[in-house]
């Protein structure tokens, strides 16, 4: 159901991007076998192939001359590498791209970027594409035009060792290596190639831009393909999946988390690009390139319950990391590295993707006060005892100063968890949050043996679940967007989803069924109506996919699986061709709309199937209660 891009449109269509990983530098693939969104040396780095955002901020295409279209899109089953088929006059190709991933290469000496415990395997800083002609015979052309630190300094080649299958550029502080057994040349700052492939010929070509040695041939660089896909299927066969129609979304969507994940530091970013828009055109563009906080909580309850226990328990220590350096107060988000700095600024020298202005980077959402960031954090805290019935002092100390600091921040107004930019407000969303860090923080020091901070916590949850309760609710006794509001806020689902209230609590279900009835187009539901939300910009937005995910799993909750199977039906439909999802769905169309891929939609859809499939096998899945 995604609509497709008209021809000869610059941009691709986003859903149609492929996205490659390495678990430290990612990269979007279009149709056309343009490698357009790349960032090195890590996903929060300036880009190197960034024409996105604006057609003359570099790219890395390989495929058929003449040809921008393929016949198929695939990734190898199971893994994180594609292949792209295409068919001309003539004859039929195959290109293979993927960012390598090989053993682990620091035996000798200490990584400088890895503070979490070292696996079996590692990144090879390599993005690898190969191409093979599988019939008939097909003119090839390769074009490696990278441009550094966002579109602003083109690259400079040279060839270096014997011959022309070599070549480097240098820029902004990156080597970028070129290394292929095909005869390259350049035009300016473009590396350029070409060939005619005949049945059963294939190629290589390797970019690299680290110490660490690329392939040097087809042979060496099959092999290390073969490494990287197997090392794929290895991770997955690791997870839990049941035995269901739908169990190829939940393994795409693990995938995915795991190629967003930034393995040094077990971060997971929100998605792997910038400035994306949430409207055609439109000016609600922003850098999703870090890790919320807020995420948190469902990262951690997706990947425990997928089996993914090393990833989930990363991601716990990075979020406990930053929360014990936060001595004075936590931020709702951080950098992939744990910085606490993200300043925004806008590159007016881009154009942006199709014309929506102005690209950001950095986030300025970093200095927000969200009162749901202690909420997120105890209730992560409160997952991962729960799995060990144990509680040390490291995190006994981080529970207290997050817990108090909720208790002392509850009763004043924040800008909620859509990181509105207008006034703030007695958001309904962070209340209860609130409440969840002072009930977790409870039940955490029931666990510690603290009864009279246990007693002191639990009825300042009281207060508050009475607070909520006395000012959230309209005269209907359906839960509204802050304190004083009639309008209606997608967050609110989350109230069952938390434990706040029962599932057959009458105003719960009173609240899903007003959210599905009156804050949905076309059965997918919108955060809030733009028209009755001060969030400082005056456009529209399309349906956010997480709030869909998230009203298929409260509906499970409240009852009406039939209802939830539909919705889940048709949001599973909505997915790319590669099973991803951007931020947003326009409902009329089907185009995806924000930054690509998406990790809490990946979240939210793991909690949704599982709730569906656990119902349809009438074992209800717990809340993240």
């Amino acid at each position: 159901m995604v609509a497709g891009g008209r021809a000869g449109d610059p941009f691709a269509p986003i859903a149609d991007f492929g996205f490659l990983s390495d678990c430290e530098t990612t990269a979007l693939v279009a149709p056309s076998g343009n490698i357009e969104w790349m960032c090195l040396p890590k996903m929060d780095s300036p880009s190197v192939f960034g024409s996105i955002l604006d057609r003359d901020a570099g790219y890395f295409r390989l495929g058929p001359a003449g040809v921008e279209v393929p016949a198929a899109q695939r990734y190898i089953p199971g893994t994180m590498v594609m292949e792209t088929t295409w068919w001309v006059h003539g004859g039929w190709l195959v290109v293979t791209d993927a960012l390598l991933m090989g053993p682990w290469h620091h035996e000798t000496e200490r990584s400088h970027t890895h503070r979490r415990a070292p696996t079996d395997y590692d990144a090879d800083h390599v993005l690898l594409r190969m191409v093979r002609c599988v019939n008939g015979q097909v003119q090839v052309r390769l074009d490696c035009m990278p441009v550094f630190d966002y579109g602003q300094t083109p690259a400079r080649w040279e060839h270096t060792g014997v011959g022309y299958h070599e070549a480097l550029a240098r820029g902004n502080g990156v080597n970028l290596r070129l290394t292929t057994d095909m005869n390259v040349g350049f035009e300016g700052s473009l590396a350029t190639s070409r060939t005619l492939l005949k049945q059963g010929d294939a190629r290589f070509v390797a970019l690299s831009w680290s110490e660490h040695e690329p392939p040097g041939s087809y042979e060496e660089a099959q092999e290390r393909l073969v490494w990287t896909v197997h090392h794929w299927q290895h991770w997955l066969d690791r997870g839990r999946f049941p035995d269901h129609p739908w169990r190829s979304h939940l393994q795409r969507s693990a995938l995915t988390l795991k190629g967003l994940t930034y393995a040094p530091t077990g971060a997971v970013a929100a998605a792997a690009t910038t400035s994306l828009p949430e409207a055609p055109g439109g000016d609600r563009n922003w850098d999703y390139r870090y890790t919320w906080i807020r995420d948190s909580t469902m990262a951690l309850w997706a990947f425990y319950t997928l089996g993914y226990d090393w990833e989930a328990n990363d991601f716990f220590y990075f979020i406990t990391d930053v929360a014990e350096a936060a001595e004075g107060k936590l931020q709702i988000m951080y950098g992939l590295d744990g910085r606490e700095e993200l300043p925004e600024s806008t590159l007016d020298h881009l154009s942006g993707y199709d014309d929506a202005r102005p690209v950001r980077i950095g986030n300025e959402a970093y200095m927000q006060a969200q009162h749901d960031v202690w909420g997120a954090i105890i209730a992560s805290i409160y997952l991962f005892v729960r799995k060990r019935d144990r509680l040390d002092d490291r995190l006994w100390k981080i529970i207290i100063k997050q817990v108090e600091d909720a208790l002392a921040n509850w009763r004043t107004p924040d800008c909620g968890m859509w990181e509105v930019r207008g006034e703030p407000q007695h958001f309904t969303s962070s209340k209860v949050f609130c409440w969840v860090a002072a009930d977790r923080g409870a039940r955490l020091a029931r666990i510690r043996g603290d009864s009279d901070r246990a007693r002191r916590w639990q009825a300042a949850a009281d207060e508050i679940h009475a607070d909520v309760l006395a000012n959230a609710l309209d005269e209907r006794g359906v839960f509204t967007a802050h304190y004083g509001a009639s309008a209606l806020d997608a967050s609110s689902l989350l109230i069952p989803l938390l434990g706040f209230l029962p599932a057959d609590d009458k105003r719960v279900r009173e609240t899903v069924l007003a959210i599905a009835d009156e804050l949905s187009e076309d059965d997918l539901v919108l955060r809030y109506r733009a028209a009755e939300t001060d969030d400082g910009f005056a456009s529209e937005e399309g349906t956010f996919t997480i709030c869909s995910f998230w009203l298929v799993s409260t509906l499970v909750m409240i009852g009406e699986v039939e209802r939830a199977r539909a919705l889940c039906e048709k949001l599973l439909s909505y997915a790319s061709p590669l099973q991803l999802y951007a931020e947003e769905i326009d409902p009329h169309t089907g185009r995806h709309l924000g930054n690509f891929p998406q990790a809490f939609t990946h979240l939210a859809l793991i909690n949704a199937v599982m709730q569906v499939i656990a119902a349809e096998d009438d074992e209800r899945q717990p809340p993240l209660a």
